[in-house]
């Protein structure tokens, strides 16, 4: 073999030798092309990651939610409801009865009452009566009388048969009512017979409804008797 003959021989085998830098570039393409081993493991690591995340904010949200309740349920709860007429009201022994109840009771003991709308009373005034009975001297007494406060109610002063220095007398808005009370002074009696206590109020035109109205006396007869009580509405 000739000197030029190994000189071409050499040349062509050096021609065909692998270029390494063009091979590690096409691998690199064929790995990153879908399908391939490589490209499969990022997809499955993108796709495990993916839930992780989403399962953290869910559960950064819902547990601002569940905070947000609970604050929510701190401020709007209700305070439990409260019922006026489980208040006692003081009795003229001093000691606590209930207060007026549904319906009425006009005789209890010595005492006997009825609750009626002045026959003289127009069409923006009125005055309620409270007509008090009793069998015995009372040494403690206490008259209420209730007006609801339909539209227009307003006090406009009242009155009592029996002497005005015997009694402490109010009238005063109290729980959606005028109230007028008349209270016996320590000392002072009120004896057998029949005594009306009054209150006057004007209201709007036309004609008033009395049926939200009521009355209650509560009495003692002396420091042996027990005590008594009567109640009732306005016909």
């Amino acid at each position: 073999m000739t000197d030029e003959l190994r000189g071409l021989l050499r040349e062509s085998t050096e021609a065909h030798l692998p270029d390494r830098a063009r091979m590690l570039a096409r691998v690199e393409r064929g790995m990153a092309r879908p399908g391939t081993a490589r490209s499969r493991d990022r997809e499955r690591t993108r796709a495990l990651s993916w839930p992780k995340t989403v399962l953290a904010t869910l559960a950064t949200v819902g547990t601002l939610t569940a905070s947000a309740l609970m604050v929510v349920a701190a401020v709007h709860d209700p305070d439990p409801p409260r019922n006026p007429s489980a208040a006692a009201a003081p009795s003229a022994a001093g000691r606590a009865v209930p207060p007026t109840a549904a319906g009425s009771r006009t005789e209890d003991g010595p005492l006997w009452a009825d609750g009626s709308v002045d026959p003289h009373s127009n069409s923006y005034w009125a005055q309620s009566n409270v007509t008090l009975k009793t069998g015995k001297p009372l040494t403690a007494l206490v008259v209420e009388l209730r007006i609801a406060l339909t539209e227009g109610v307003r006090d406009t002063g009242s009155w009592r048969t029996r002497p005005a220095t015997d009694f402490d007398l109010s009238a005063r808005q109290e729980g959606g009512f005028l109230v007028y009370r008349w209270t016996l002074k320590p000392g002072r009696t009120v004896p057998p017979g029949e005594h009306v206590f009054a209150g006057q109020y004007d209201h709007a035109a036309g004609g008033r409804d009395a049926k939200d109205d009521t009355y209650r006396i509560d009495a003692t007869a002396g420091a042996a008797e027990g005590g008594s009580a009567v109640w009732g509405g306005f016909a």
